[in-house]
């Protein structure tokens, strides 16, 4: 008896444990998976995972509307009998398609993010819905047996997001460098059949333990009244508190790839601290008081709020390693709020979906709306004041709540005195950076830290005051004369303070330069200036050309052109039509128009799947200078790529690599890479800052079949030979490994 007793006590709830961490793990697992599949037929924006995560959302919300519909519609034995059917449907459904997560149609022109969100629907939406079902699901099942654990079962959710968690960390550190794409999907589907099966156990095999009224289940979860009652307000709050953690998600998803790469490594840190908040906020245990975490919170907002207004691009993983620190004590903040705000499991399937609406609205208007609101990157900040505005705060006697104006008028106040230091600055002619944004933005923050940290309100709006006046302080060093933004991210345009150079900007990174004064326009600039490093590659090239094509991946400003020679075709690959038409607008650049010698076109689309259409052996030199920001999209230095250029390459003809970047360091990898195909491989770091007027410190590599094609550029000592590793995996369509690239020390 003693035996049954305890079997029927804890195979159960091990059961389900079971059952949901494995349902999370695959639902987390195919994140990953199919975003990397899709990811270079985008260019490798960062945008492309952004995408996918709206998506994966709003399939979650469905999935919840699925659950809470069967859990208030149906007896528990319909329920049961519905989601096996479909369950198993699907996992027969998996087994008799394609053996590789299928991808329509190459999209070159439209929406993307409708293609995208087509490719999602076609490929994994099916599997991903009645994933997304299993965790609210399952857990109301599990509240109605005869259990005790039956009252609170809320400990499923935890189980549920560390099988999540493990995917996310197992996907970028053991399955992607372990398995090729194709063999993940593979076992990807058996894993949703072990689910399917557990899930049959769960709803057709516990007979005598499932079938307990449903009265009886809720009288024994009720709690006090309080605890049962939900209201609007409530409804709402839940909404806000799973709204900001996602918005502040995607934020800073964009801010590490936009500079960093477009990979799985960096896509998944900030949903794996999204996931380990809940697991966190979820368990029984108390992480850390909400008073630490308040303290730490106002501390990271503070910081980030330095490092977004002052336009701080340097050390890169110091500043990412400080917005993911905010991020996750900002989640920890509010996913803690919703956790010590949970209903009885009478409400559970309802308390789930809205969650998920939170979670899944964050997403739209990340994805969806703030691209129409703002012309750059103003969600994330918005997202921050949001985050320090839901700061738990205590209760609050009748004289405050009368003087509560104050938190407005306050806020207004700090503006005036943040610009009245702009101007002090620049009428003093101050030069040092460091002490102008410590007048400018340290003071303002201060004086938020010792005056506004006790209000939330008040001390959210402080920060935005200091973001607004930040916009003044940037524009002391140049004039933005245009912005726009689309799909593949914020371009814009400035123009020095003597009004002497045009810049075109992806981010926080230049793109390109041009000189103003038309006697000058012709003159290549900043990383393809002719005293660097690209000049005298096409000093060498133009010399002795193996073919009179030259093929151009990314665009900029279109300044290479300045280069070419009358007998010589050009051709621009570009992603980005907004690059395109700046590029082409007189206004601002004018090569394009006025500096080729020859035939030009430009190429909107991908560069890889537009390359495939030239005829082989076309180009005498192929340069590679296509970035996203400061990223360069990883699907371009790949073996498959490398023997896409190499194909179009003639005999005797020339890759040169642009390689510049704050965070990784790509010539081991681009070295192994030579190495696999027996190429000479050379690099020259021209990093020292110049005198020369437009010239921009860069980096580039540069490959041949033979020593002959380069021996001009090889005899200059500044040209340094590099030697790949014989055996090491090289970075493939199916595996980069993005901890190698990184520069650890800056």
């Amino acid at each position: 008896m003693t035996r049954n007793k305890s079997t029927s006590s804890y195979f159960p709830p091990l059961l389900f444990c079971l059952t949901l961490f494995t349902s999370a793990f695959l639902l987390f697992w195919i994140q990953p998976l199919i975003g990397k599949r899709l990811l270079p037929i985008l260019g490798g924006a960062p945008a492309v995972w952004n995408t996918c995560l709206l998506f994966f959302q709003i399939m979650l919300l469905i999935g919840y509307v699925y659950a809470l519909a069967l859990s208030r519609w149906l007896t528990l034995r319909s329920q049961a009998l519905v989601h096996v059917f479909l369950i198993t449907s699907i996992a027969i459904y998996l087994f008799r398609s394609s053996a590789h997560p299928p991808v329509l149609a190459e999209a070159q022109h439209g929406n993307p993010i409708l293609w995208l969100f087509k490719n999602l629907l076609f490929s994994v939406g099916l599997p991903f819905f009645i994933l997304s079902a299993s965790n609210p699901l399952l857990q109301s099942w599990f509240s109605r047996l005869r259990h005790h654990l039956a009252v609170d079962p809320y400990f499923l959710f935890a189980a549920s997001n560390a099988g999540s968690l493990l995917a996310l960390i197992a996907f970028p550190l053991a399955l992607e460098p372990g398995l090729v794409l194709n063999t993940q999907y593979q076992f990807w589907r058996v894993g949703f059949v072990v689910l399917a099966t557990l899930t049959c156990v769960i709803a057709l095999g516990f007979k005598p333990l499932v079938g307990v009224s449903t009265n009886r289940s809720q009288s024994s979860a009720t709690g006090s009244d309080s605890n049962s009652k939900v209201t609007l307000f409530r409804r709402l709050r839940w909404l806000a508190l799973s709204f900001v953690p996602s918005s502040l998600m995607l934020g800073v998803t964009t801010y590490v790839t936009a500079d960093v790469a477009a990979v799985p490594l960096l896509w998944v840190i900030p949903l794996a601290l999204y996931l380990l908040t809940f697991v966190i906020a979820f368990t029984k245990r108390q992480f850390a008081s909400a008073a630490l975490l308040n303290r730490l919170m106002i501390v990271g907002a503070l910081v980030v709020t330095l490092i977004l207004a002052s336009g701080a691009t340097e050390p890169a993983w110091v500043l990412i390693l400080a917005n993911l620190g905010f991020f996750f004590v900002a989640a920890m903040l509010c996913h803690g709020q919703l956790a010590n705000d949970r209903p009885s499991v009478t409400h559970l399937p309802e308390y789930y979906l809205w969650i998920a609406l939170g979670g899944a609205l964050g997403s739209v208007f990340n994805v969806l709306i703030a691209p129409i609101l703002f012309k750059s990157i103003l969600e994330y900040p918005l997202a921050i004041v949001i985050a320090c505005m839901l700061q738990p705060s205590e209760p609050r006697d009748t004289n405050e709540r009368q003087s509560s104006y104050l938190d407005f008028l306050y806020p207004v106040g700090l503006y005036v005195v943040a610009i009245s230091l702009v101007i002090l600055v620049d009428r003093l002619r101050i030069s040092s950076s460091t002490i102008r944004v410590f007048v400018v933005l340290g003071v303002p923050l201060i004086i938020i830290n010792h005056f506004f940290r006790q209000r939330p309100i008040r001390f959210a709006l402080g920060l935005s005051a200091v973001m607004l006046a930040s916009v003044y302080y940037t524009g002391t060093n140049d004039r933005t004369v245009h912005v726009v933004r689309n799909f593949f991210g914020t371009t814009r345009v400035s123009t020095d303070s003597r009004n002497t150079i045009n810049s075109l900007y992806s981010g926080n990174t230049v793109h390109g330069r041009q000189f103003v004064d038309q006697s000058r326009q012709c003159e290549p600039l900043s990383y393809h200036h002719e005293n660097g490093p690209l000049g005298q590659v096409m000093a060498v090239f133009n010399a002795a050309p193996a073919n009179s094509r030259v093929a151009v991946i990314g665009l900029g400003v279109g300044a290479m052109i300045s280069y070419s020679k009358p007998a010589q075709e050009w051709t621009f690959y570009e992603i980005n039509p907004d690059v395109i038409n700046l590029a082409r607008n007189s206004q601002y650049f004018s090569y394009l128009q006025n500096c080729a010698s020859g035939p030009l076109t430009v190429v909107e689309g991908d560069a890889r799947l537009n390359l495939q259409g030239a005829q082989d052996g076309q180009y005498g030199l192929i340069v590679l200078d296509a970035f996203s920001s400061d990223a360069i999209p990883v699907h371009l230095v790949t073996r498959q790529a490398l023997d896409l250029y190499l194909s179009k390459l003639a005999a005797g003809g020339i890759l040169a690599f642009h390689i510049s970047n704050r965070s990784l360091d790509l010539k081991p990898i681009l070295a192994d890479l030579a190495e696999g195909r027996k190429l000479i491989c050379i690099g020259f770091d021209d990093l020292k800052p110049s005198t020369l007027e437009g010239k921009d410190p860069s980096q580039w590599v540069v490959m041949a079949r033979s020593s002959d094609e380069i021996s001009n550029l090889s005899i200059n000592s500044q040209w340094q030979p590099l030697n790949g590793a014989k055996g090491r995996k090289v970075w493939s369509d199916d595996y980069s490994n993005i901890l190698r690239a990184i520069r650890w020390h800056q």
